[in-house]
């Protein structure tokens, strides 16, 4: 709607409940792992993607339907928010929405750094946020990552991408340009928030994901084996660890994994935790990361119902369906086993 006017948080919260309510649960999840991509769009045909499978069915078919569905699906469902949501609410939608400008960043900056084909890069974009078309596009057509930091000078990530550019050169790592870009989101997400009654359980959900992207990149830098000093690329705003620490901890996964094990996250990751240390796998981990957060907000959006929370709360359950049936779709293209396919996917 607009930024003027007080906000609707009544409306939007029951609107928000209803749409959570129609997303997928694990049932499905394991019900869509048996099907082929064919049969995973006919079942998609009758949900919410009703409209997304008709009107793009004529023109594609397969896993290509399946992804252009999701993927406009999800645009719809961001763009009602903003359509519902009035005065203050709308902002803080509107800002926290800016995390798909910073996903299409760093999905064309993986693109061009692993060698893929346009059309396959464009696939993965999410258009919710603020970048127009035409920049959007602009990006796509960029000829190397250089080229994409120059024409992104004029947005709130130029500087950041243009500081950690020599890093990326020299390591040949792509995490300097990736937290750079996480950086900048959170950079201007937390600056002009007020914390009151209404968004005091918001913050507490952006502290976690901080905290949350900080631990999964420490371990990242730690994999990597790169001479990169991970205090330059911390992100501000958590309580897990301050920026010495975690460079310190990212040097030795075993004294960093017990840091967050006896911080106040240590009960939601127990379960991540065990994983990273029995299969030391650093995805599987990180799917478990993305499920205790989820069940983060998900609590803190009851504590405080009417914020932009349960909101936030919906935005990632949301993420979380599209993602996991793109990763059935194409597991199942591919060939994988349902297990190896499951692993893939973020299951409550």
């Amino acid at each position: 709607m607009s930024t003027a006017g007080g906000s609707n948080p009544e409306y939007v919260t029951a609107r928000v409940g209803a749409r959570k309510s129609a997303l997928y649960g694990d049932e499905e999840y394991r019900k869509l792992i048996r099907m082929g991509p064919s049969e995973i769009a006919r079942f998609m045909e009758e949900s919410d993607y009703e409209d997304e499978v008709n009107a793009l069915g004529a023109r594609h078919s397969g896993v290509d339907l399946i992804e252009y569905a999701l993927n406009r699906n999800l645009a719809k469902q961001f763009d009602d928010l903003l359509r519902w949501a009035d005065g203050r609410l709308y902002d803080l939608i509107a800002r926290y929405l800016r995390k798909f400008d910073a996903w299409n960043v760093k999905t064309v900056v993986r693109g061009l750094y692993s060698g893929a084909d346009r059309d396959d890069i464009e696939d993965d974009l999410i258009r919710a946020g603020e970048f127009d078309e035409e920049l959007v596009d602009s990006l796509l057509d960029a000829p190397s990552i250089e080229e994409v930091v120059d024409r992104l000078s004029g947005t709130i990530f130029g500087p950041d991408l243009a500081a950690a550019y020599d890093d990326y050169e020299s390591t040949d790592v792509l995490v300097p340009l990736e937290n750079a870009i996480d950086r900048t989101y959170y950079d201007h997400l937390l600056g002009g928030l007020v914390v009151d009654e209404a968004t005091e359980q918001y913050r507490e959900f952006l502290e976690a994901e901080i905290d949350f992207r900080n631990a999964r990149n420490a371990l990242r830098l730690a994999q990597s084996g790169a001479d990169i000093d991970p205090a330059e690329y911390y992100i501000d705003g958590g309580s897990l660890f301050t920026a010495a620490e975690l460079a310190t901890l990212a040097t030795n996964r075993e004294e960093l994994v017990a840091a967050i094990r006896e911080s106040k996250y240590g009960d939601d990751l127990s379960a991540a935790l065990d994983e990273l240390e029995d299969a030391e796998s650093l995805i599987r981990f990180e799917r478990a990361l993305d499920a205790a957060l989820l069940e983060y907000t998900n609590t803190l959006g009851h504590v405080f119902p009417l914020s932009i929370t349960p909101v936030a709360s919906y935005i990632l359950a949301k993420e979380r369906e599209v993602d996991n049936i793109r990763a059935i779709a194409r597991g199942r293209e591919a060939g994988l086993s349902e297990e190896q396919i499951e692993e893939e996917l973020v299951i409550l």
